[in-house]
């Protein structure tokens, strides 16, 4: 559970660290070779963890501490009738349908790696739009100075 969790915050965190350069950073602004690597980098590894790591520490912790195996049913239903736990083994019935617990540890992760690319493709929709102007902000006149034009000529 330990390793999960860190490798959650670990993407957080990182996710964090994206969004506060890039508020900082102004637009247009030329980009380095170190800086290009560096960032490439740091995404790369970003990915690594919420596609990687994340998920794998999610399938060693249900796994290993929650015994979620395939030997252990959680409900089973048939035209007899619908069973939970272990009773399932023994459900009779036609159509029968057991669910076990590997089945749904399988599922948690499948929905991990939804969330993470919902979230993503929502970072880079995010990164693309950052400092562009609302409909209603009105920018004020400028001289060829840079500075505000209080009064016209």
């Amino acid at each position: 559970m330990a390793a999960f969790v860190s490798s959650l915050l670990v993407l957080f965190v990182g996710v964090g660290i994206c969004l506060f350069v890039g508020s900082r950073r102004p637009i247009g602004t030329p980009v380095t070779w170190g800086e290009a690597m560096l960032g490439g980098t740091f995404a790369f590894a970003l990915m690594l963890v919420a596609y990687g790591v994340a998920p794998h520490q999610w399938l060693a912790y249900a796994d290993n501490e929650l015994l979620w195996r395939p030997d252990k049913l959680l409900v089973g239903i048939s035209s007899a009738g619908v069973v939970w736990g272990v009773k399932a083994k023994t459900l009779g019935g036609t159509g029968r349908i057991l669910i076990n617990y590997q089945a749904i540890r399988d599922i948690i992760a499948s929905v991990l790696y939804i969330v993470f690319l919902g979230g993503q493709m929502y970072l880079w929709s995010v990164w693309q739009k950052r400092g562009r102007k609302k409909p209603g902000d009105v920018e004020e006149a400028r001289s060829r100075f840079g500075r505000a034009i209080l009064r016209k000529a």
